[in-house]
């Protein structure tokens, strides 16, 4: 599977941003996509879930309300729709994908394919 995010770029705080990831080369039906970040100097962490078959969406507390993760099956895309941007949401955004579903909140470790990260920059 191929992963191929776009979408990122600069706002300003309390704006919106929607970042999108392509997937190519299988079906998703029986995965969960995923959303992670990276700021500088911290570790990776997740954003939000989405398991593709029955559409349950799980969120970090920081993004709870804010964000909102949605796919579109037949354009084999994940998305996340970010309202309400904050400076702490600076980051640079990875879209994954994991074969199944192995629990709140998911762990990078545990995610099979990566996409390449798009920065997302939030300035005041």
């Amino acid at each position: 599977v191929q992963l191929q995010a776009s979408g990122g770029g600069l706002v300003q705080a309390g704006g919106s941003l929607r970042v999108s990831c392509a997937a190519s080369g299988r079906t998703l039906s029986s995965y969960t996509g995923g959303w992670f970040r990276q700021a500088p100097g911290k570790e990776r962490e997740f954003v939000a879930a989405i398991r593709w078959g029955n559409y349950n969406t799980y969120y970090a507390d920081s993004v709870k309300g804010r964000f909102t993760i949605s796919r579109d099956s037949a354009k084999n895309t994940l998305y996340l729709q970010m309202n309400s941007l904050k400076l702490e949401d600076t980051a640079v955004y990875y879209c994954a994908l994991q074969l199944g579903y192995t629990g709140y909140p998911l762990k990078a470790g545990s995610m099979d394919y990566w996409g390449e990260g798009t920065l997302v920059t939030v300035s005041s």
